[in-house]
């Protein structure tokens, strides 16, 4: 991993630091395209306080992907303190890097390829599981990108502004963001139970399920609980770099708020995790 001036080297914190996935409560964790960034960054970091909570699946699209390759590589590197330190270097990079932008597309490439190594992800003895969803903009079918077609071309297609800027030309296609979401993968028994959506507003990406619903309601399988986290204050319709200057200072009200949004949710909601759902299952969405 590259290291720039004013970022915190993740190899420092690899001593002592606590692993990501214990004996906690294991949730699957979806960022939508929506939700703004330096909020998600603040909800991620205050739940990589809760150590009663263990990260499973992370699927993300739009900027959301770029979030969570680099917590995917800080939980590998060095656990709970390296993710967190890694979100904080990345935003760092973001905040430097959108002074001097003159298109979205290089910056963004650069910024990820100093905040990951992407091969670190793609390891099986990675602790979560990552999965990036971008479209093909030529048949705007949705793509999943996920174990070994996990790379930087994919992470950047995901964050890309469709017709705004060029597409990533991955295999032969070429592909940017906006997934759609409702191409979430299914959550399995045996592993996650909870799902935890972090988005703009309510069904923001969310499509109904009927087959997940009817499994449900027959005892198919065991019915995925969801719960949600939402920045009512901020949309991500203008994405960064579109504007000349991302003030550090602002950046970090948005992540303090998006830890505001998260100790919420831990107080409303955590305490009846594996009890009940925020959502129903039946009648909404998985």
């Amino acid at each position: 991993m590259h290291v720039q001036t004013g970022t915190e080297n993740n190899n420092a914190v690899i001593a002592g630091a606590r692993p990501a996935v214990d004996d906690g409560q294991l949730i699957d964790i979806v960022l939508t395209s929506d939700a703004h960034g330096a909020f998600v960054w603040g909800v991620l970091d205050r739940l990589l306080d809760e150590h009663g909570l263990c990260f499973g699946n992370i699927t993300a699209s739009g900027f959301g992907a770029m979030e969570a390759a680099v917590l995917a590589y800080g939980l590998a590197l060095g656990d709970r303190r390296g993710a967190r330190t890694a979100l904080t270097n990345f935003w760092r990079r973001v905040s430097h890097a959108s002074m001097f932008a003159a298109d979205t597309a290089s910056p963004l490439r650069s910024i990820l390829e100093q905040s990951i190594d992407i091969a670190e992800i793609r390891k099986n003895s990675c602790p979560v599981k990552l999965s990036i969803l971008a479209s093909n903009a030529r048949t705007d079918a949705v793509k999943i990108f996920t174990s070994d077609q996990l790379s930087i071309d994919a992470i950047v297609a995901a964050a890309t502004i469709p017709f705004l800027f060029p597409a990533v030309e991955i295999d032969g296609d070429t592909y940017w963001g906006d997934g759609d979401l409702s191409g979430l993968p299914p959550v399995q028994p045996a592993e996650a139970g909870h799902r935890l959506i972090i988005a703009s507003k309510p069904s923001t990406s969310m499509t109904p399920c009927g087959a997940c619903r009817l499994a449900a309601g027959h005892g198919a399988m065991k019915p995925t609980q969801i719960h949600t986290i939402f920045d009512g204050r901020n949309r991500a319709g203008a994405a960064l770099f579109l504007r000349p200057w991302t003030d550090w200072g602002e950046l970090t009200d948005m992540r303090d708020r998006g830890r505001e949004r998260a100790d919420d949710w831990l107080l409303a909601d955590h305490l009846f995790v594996g009890e009940r759902s925020a959502v129903d299952n039946k009648n909404r969405y998985v």
